[in-house]
């Protein structure tokens, strides 16, 4: 029984769910943190572009799903899920992007996305956040995810490190774009928007080395964004 006095507020279903699912996450898998630096003048420059051309906001986490896509792509052993039998590498790329709720947190997964353009993924994203926000997500979107994002860069944050949700193996966590001081060509400095992001994965599966690689294609992809809009066998060539 806890000292302290006040007044019981009973944890909703979704807050009970997310507690037994954070819980079993902290005491069965065995977490490494993976951070990286990534510059986004050029994908914040494409996105408003793509923005104004196709009259539908284009998002940062659009750009991450689109990256993320192509980046498990390249390392399949990050889009994979942690069975009793070991590693079980997924054959479609489902990216779970984190929802908060007025109740909690809920991340449904944008389905088979690995071959989707950015508008494209922006336009279901939409649609995702949508559903999920009235209550009108499909069990596959809330069972079948094999990676997950969350990006807090809205909310004014800074960097972060997120909990793996089991079975899956890895999350990135995504912080606002902030103005920084950069080292110049040159010798010396210069300033420039950077993004901070970490990915946490589950040791079992992997090791430091596959998440160095995977942010670092990651980092590749948001620097050099005319990859992001190129069709998908184009951006992966």
């Amino acid at each position: 029984m806890s000292p302290v006095t006040g007044r019981l507020s009973e944890p909703t279903p979704m807050r009970a769910a997310i507690a037994r699912r954070m819980s079993a996450s902290q005491r069965e898998v065995p977490h490494f943190y993976v951070s990286a630096e990534i510059e986004t003048a050029r994908v914040e420059a494409s996105l408003a572009a793509l923005s104004e051309s196709s009259g539908r906001r284009v998002s940062m986490t659009s750009a991450l799903v689109r990256a993320c896509a192509l980046a498990l792509a390249q390392h399949p052993e990050m889009n994979a899920v942690w069975g009793d039998d070991g590693l079980v590498v997924a054959s479609e790329i489902n990216i779970a992007v984190a929802v908060a709720l007025d109740d909690g947190l809920i991340a449904p997964a944008l389905l088979d996305c690995g071959e989707l353009e950015l508008a494209e993924v922006a336009a279901r994203l939409g649609d995702l956040i949508g559903r999920t926000r009235a209550g009108k997500l499909r069990l596959p979107e809330l069972n079948d995810a094999t990676f997950t994002l969350s990006n807090l860069g809205m909310f004014d944050v800074s960097a972060f490190a997120a909990l793996v949700t089991p079975p899956q193996v890895a999350i990135l966590a995504a912080g606002r774009s902030i103005t920084r001081v950069l080292p110049a060509g040159d010798g010396g400095v210069t300033t420039g928007r950077v993004m901070d992001v970490t990915l946490s994965a589950d040791h079992r599966a992997v090791d430091g080395a596959d998440a160095a690689r995977f942010l670092g294609s990651l980092k590749q992809l948001l620097e050099t964004p005319e990859t992001l809009v190129q069709p998908t066998s184009e951006a992966g060539t």
